[in-house]
C-alpha cells in the first residue's frame, strides 16, 4: 500500500474568517475555493510530523494544565520563514497577537514563534539555526 499525505484539513467554526487570515495575513495563495466556498485549499507545500504533547504545551506555556486538558493542542501547523524576528514583526503589524516571542530552542536545532489562528488553531513559525563548525 502506498500513502501520500495530500492535506492538513482543518475543521473550522468561522470559514471566512480562517480564510481570509490564511489569505491576506499569511500570504497563501488560494488554488480551490474562495471566501465564500466553504472549502478552499492554499499552496503551501507540506510535510507530517509527529511531537510530544507534553513538550509542545511547555514551548507554549501550558505545561501546567493536566494531561487531557482540551486546551493543550492536539496539531500545530509549522512554518519555516526565513527570519523569525521579522516575520513576527510584520506578522504583528496585521495584527496578529503572538503566545510566544522569537526563542532559540536549541534541542530543536530552531527559532520558534506562536501564535494562532481565528480558529484557535497553534501556528509556528521557524527558521532553522545554524550549525557549529
Amino acid at each position: 500500500m502506498e500513502i501520500k499525505l495530500t492535506h492538513i484539513r482543518l475543521l473550522v467554526e468561522d470559514y471566512a474568517a480562517c480564510f481570509r487570515f490564511y489569505r491576506d495575513v499569511l500570504g497563501f495563495k488560494p488554488c480551490w475555493g474562495d471566501e465564500n466556498s466553504g472549502y478552499a485549499d492554499f499552496e503551501t507545500g507540506t510535510a507530517i510530523a509527529l511531537f510530544g504533547r507534553e513538550a509542545m504545551a511547555e514551548a507554549v506555556g501550558k505545561a501546567d494544565l493536566p494531561p487531557d486538558a482540551l486546551t493543550k493542542d492536539r496539531a500545530a501547523l509549522i512554518f519555516e520563514v526565513p527570519n523569525v524576528d521579522q516575520a513576527t514583526s510584520e506578522l504583528k503589524d496585521r495584527g496578529i497577537a503572538f503566545e510566544t516571542e522569537p526563542a532559540d530552542r536549541l534541542e530543536w536545532g530552531v527559532r520558534t514563534a506562536h501564535f494562532r489562528d481565528p480558529a484557535g488553531n497553534l501556528i509556528e513559525i521557524n527558521q532553522p539555526l545554524k550549525q557549529a563548525t
